[in-house]
């Protein structure tokens, strides 16, 4: 009598099995992700704060601008 492999809904990319088996691996890239993301993020907050007075204010100007065009691009596309 063959073995009978149970089947619970779940298959991950390498065949039938459950998906606790890809948990630990899944958690551990969302953690270095998450370690990296916050380690370049906090690099640039400290080149931000570096930065002088005149470069801050130009850095400011173009993101309203560029926040302003997406939005009004947005706009355009619901027709709000």
């Amino acid at each position: 009598m063959p073995d009978r492999v149970q089947n619970n809904g779940y298959q991950n990319a390498f065949g039938q099995g459950s998906p606790q088996g890809g948990d630990d691996n899944e958690v551990g890239k969302a953690l270095l992700v998450g370690l990296l993301g916050g380690l370049v993020s906090a690099a640039g907050y400290f080149v931000y704060r570096r930065l002088p007075e005149e470069q801050r204010e130009r850095l400011h100007s173009q993101v309203r601008t560029v926040l302003s065009e997406r939005i009004r691009e947005i706009r355009q596309n619901f027709n709000i």
